[in-house]
């Protein structure tokens, strides 16, 4: 353990998610933070052109190459890395995994957009694919708790 404040460095990291359809959570994802899908085309075409990856790795999306089983999103402030389309701050990491989900989530997301905004955002999600599992109303506050379409929690404040 580093006890010296200087030798300290807050790490960089990522949220990663299992699901069943990693571009779909993606884009509802993206269009629920007003993150942008991450486009990784260069990376997936130059590993693909060198011979480290063939084509059972990647799928077109949008016109452009796409790792088949992996997708992120970012916050659209954020930086990039312009060899891989990779960003470089906060980021939601879409991964195919083989199982369902089939308990409730150990960690969740909660959306912050103001009392005022709340209920037209839920609606505004709710288009997107997201299901109202209940409202909250506990310790001085309100939020909805949503599911997103591959059943995650998240709560809308």
């Amino acid at each position: 353990m580093v006890d010296d404040e200087e030798d300290s460095m807050a790490v960089q990291w990522k949220l990663v998610v299992d699901c069943a359809d990693p571009h779909a959570q993606a884009r509802f994802w993206a269009a629920a933070l007003h993150y942008q899908v991450e486009d990784n085309s260069v990376l997936v075409e130059g590993l693909a052109g060198a011979g480290v990856i063939g084509p059972e790795a990647y799928i077109e999306v949008d016109g452009r190459k796409a790792f088949r089983e992996l997708i992120a999103v970012r916050h659209p402030d954020d930086p990039v890395d312009p060899a891989s389309g990779t960003g470089l701050g906060r980021r939601l990491l879409f991964q195919l995994v083989p199982e369902p989900k089939t308990v409730k989530n150990r960690l969740h997301l909660d959306l912050h957009f103001g009392p005022e905004a709340r209920e037209a955002e839920v609606k505004r999600l709710e288009a997107l694919g997201a299901t109202i599992l209940h409202e909250v109303a506990d310790r001085g506050s309100r939020h909805t708790t949503m599911a997103d379409p591959e059943g995650n929690e998240f709560d809308v404040q």
